[in-house]
This record gives structure tokens, C-alpha cells and sequence, in this order.
């Protein structure tokens, strides 16, 4: 895209966020635009005086044309709000990062996603139930999200790997400056054995800060259905994912613990506050509805019979999607958005599940099948 050097421009600005951001596109269209604009404008839109003259600085000393060409040349991939392949589900959140830089890639599977995340300081018990869990998600086809950092964090994403899961790690750092440094050859087997991806909103060179985490666990819980929480005492930055996914809408798992447990104080106070309790993998698979993933991807990747099919397939997923939500996003009038799912519930493409919501159901016939196949 012709912009998106203006994407990483303002990216590496301080002071300009997604609010921002999405004032400016509103005010001037694109980013091309604002990068440009007159400082009498910035201020007009409410952009406070700190951001206007970082921005002004940013414009008289940054190279915007060689600073994407060293992105690109590292191999790294750049997704905005505006591009098709953002994550889905991320583009939902408040606050939502307007850049993702990404080591690997994002997939379409990885809509079928969890968030796995705990304390450094982690038990036997805390690794046990760990690679157990991660594990039945693995075997199930369900990405698993987590920080990278030490201890929960970095258990769920070797067991990832070993099972031959896919896994995405969320750093509070650039991509090219991995944290904690004993996970860089875990973070370069994410990558290379193509199992899923490194991601960071933050600009390249960016070290590892403190301020930093916190941000970060939004896009930890937003990339995912729901979060477990393994271990976490009672100032875990596990608990911050947890927090952000009651607020983003998504569910919170927490495993029980030892009552004098220091590391499960956490998750003991989040199974009092609702957090749904965790005895084993299946109490997540069927309250995210899970349970057939594999059938659910295929369906997903399966060859529509006609445009209308095509549209709704790019939109629907194992939560249920109202079908009024499934016209405004596909575009279509409500009434062939109706008749269309009719068709696709004969074929066992999707399923009703109460109060006009549509998810997902079964695996396709083969007729329709196509090759594409803490730091906290």
C-alpha cells in the first residue's frame, strides 16, 4: 500500500496512539495527508501540543522511505487497521494498535485462538497443568497466544511447538529485540518451523521497558476467544490479560490452586469474581465452542457455491454472529443474508444456535474442499 510508510511514520512518533490515529483518518482521510498537514490542523483535530511537536520533529529528521525499507528487508511483515489480513477479532478492541509489526505470519486459523499466561514465578504444578493444557489445545488446532516471558508463559509456547500447534507470542518490545534473551532461540523456532508468529505494536529497536507490558496484554487477550490463567499471584501482570478480556468482552478461565499457595492467589480471586474454574482442557473447548476446530477450519477454507456463501464464510467463526451483524460486515441486505444461511444450515455449512446467531458446524463434503490448505 502507498501509505504505509506514513503507518510507520506516525508509529514511531510518541504521543500519537489509536485515538489519534483514527482522529486523523477521520479529519484528513489518510495518513498521507496528516503526515503533512499544517500544525493549525493537528490542533483543530485535538492533537495536544507534546504530540504536534513530536510529530513536527519526527517530519525534519525521519527517513519514512529507508526506515520501511529496513522493515522489509528484515523479513518482517507490517499490518494496519486498514489491510484485510489484520487479525479479526484484534480489530474489535478498544484501542486496537494501528500497526502490528510481525515476525512469522498470522493466519487465517489463528481466529481459533487462546490466550495462555501466568507467573514467572511458576510451581511444578503451575508446569504440569501447563503442558497438559496446552497440549489438549494443540490436539484440538487451537493457536496458542501467550507473552513470551518467562516461567507460564514460555512453558505454553515450547509445548506449542512440541506438539506441532501453532503459537503466537505478543512482545512488549521491538520485534528484533526479543525479552527475555534466553527465548530468543524459542522465538526464531516460532518463525522458522512457520508455527506461527512474533508480533509487537512496537517500532523496530524498541527495548524492552516496563510500560511497555501492560500495553501489550490487551493484544494478548484481544487475538483470542478467551484467556486461562494458570498461576498468578496477587500483582501478577496476568491478572492486567485477564482484566482486558472482561473489558474487550471475551471469556476468563483461571486454574485453581493451592489455598496457601502464593501463586495461585491470583486465580483463586479470579474464580471468586466469575472466572470460569479450569479441571481440564474440555471446559474450555466447550465454552469457546472449540470442539471441532479442524471441522470448523475446513469449513472455513472450503470453496463457496456462490458469492453470497463467499461473503458470510469471511465472517463467521465459533461465536455465534447475530445475522444482523453478518449483513452489516458482508454488506449484504438482511433478507439474502437469511436465505443464504438457510442454504448453508441444509448443508451442515453452518448452525443456528438461538436468537438469530450463526456459528460455524462440521466439515465440509469433500466436493467443496480446496488444496489451501513477563516481563509483566
Amino acid at each position: 500500500m502507498s501509505d504505509l510508510k506514513y503507518w510507520l511514520g506516525f508509529n514511531l512518533v510518541k504521543g500519537i496512539g489509536p485515538a489519534k490515529i483514527q482522529a486523523m483518518l477521520d479529519y484528513f482521510g489518510d495518513l498521507a495527508t496528516a503526515w503533512q498537514a499544517a500544525e493549525a490542523q493537528l490542533e483543530r483535530i485535538g492533537i495536544d501540543r507534546r504530540a504536534r511537536q513530536a510529530l513536527l520533529e519526527a517530519r525534519a529528521t525521519l527517513d519514512l522511505d529507508q526506515y520501511q525499507a529496513r522493515v522489509e528487508e528484515a523479513g518482517y511483515r507490517v499490518l494496519t487497521w486498514d489491510m484485510d489480513h489484520y487479525p479479526r477479532y484484534l480489530r474489535e478492541i478498544p484501542a486496537a494498535p494501528p500497526v502490528l509489526y510481525v515476525a512469522g505470519e498470522v493466519q487465517v486459523v489463528d481466529e481459533w485462538a487462546v490466550a495462555v499466561v501466568g507467573t514467572r514465578r511458576l510451581t511444578a504444578y503451575g508446569r504440569q497443568v501447563t503442558r497438559e493444557l496446552v497440549a489438549g489445545l494443540a490436539r484440538n488446532n487451537v493457536t496458542v497466544v501467550s507473552g513470551l516471558a518467562r516461567g507460564i508463559d514460555g512453558i505454553a509456547h515450547k509445548t506449542a511447538l512440541e506438539m506441532g500447534g501453532r503459537t503466537i507470542a505478543v512482545l512488549g518490545s521491538g520485534v528484533n529485540c526479543i525479552y527475555p534473551p534466553e527465548h530468543r532461540k524459542l522465538a526464531q523456532q516460532i518463525v522458522t518451523e512457520k508455527r506461527g508468529a512474533i508480533i509487537s505494536e512496537y517500532a523496530l529497536d524498541t527495548p524492552p521497558d516496563a510500560k511497555n507490558f501492560p500495553p501489550r496484554n490487551r493484544i494478548i487477550s484481544g487475538l483470542t476467544l478467551g484467556t486461562i490463567v494458570i498461576e498468578a499471584g496477587e500483582r501478577s501482570g496476568a491478572l492486567i490479560t485477564a482484566d482486558f478480556a472482561l473489558e474487550q468482552n471475551r471469556e476468563v478461565f483461571a486454574v485453581p490452586g493451592n489455598i496457601t499457595s502464593r501463586a495461585s492467589k491470583g486465580t483463586n480471586r479470579l474464580i471468586q469474581q466469575g472466572a470460569k474454574l479450569v479441571t481440564g482442557v474440555t471446559d474450555v473447548l466447550e465454552e469457546l465452542n472449540l470442539t471441532m476446530v479442524p471441522q470448523q477450519v475446513a469449513v472455513q477454507m472450503a470453496l463457496p457455491e456462490s458469492a453470497e456463501e463467499a461473503a458470510l464464510l469471511q465472517h463467521l467463526s465459533p461465536q455465534p454472529t447475530h445475522v444482523d451483524e453478518l449483513s452489516r460486515a458482508s454488506g449484504l441486505p438482511s433478507a439474502e443474508v437469511s436465505s443464504t444461511l438457510t442454504m448453508m444450515e441444509l448443508k451442515g455449512m453452518v448452525q443456528q444456535v438461538g436468537g438469530m446467531r450463526y456459528v460455524l458446524s462440521r466439515e465440509p463434503d469433500p466436493v467443496y474442499e480446496t488444496d489451501r490448505r513477563e516481563e509483566a
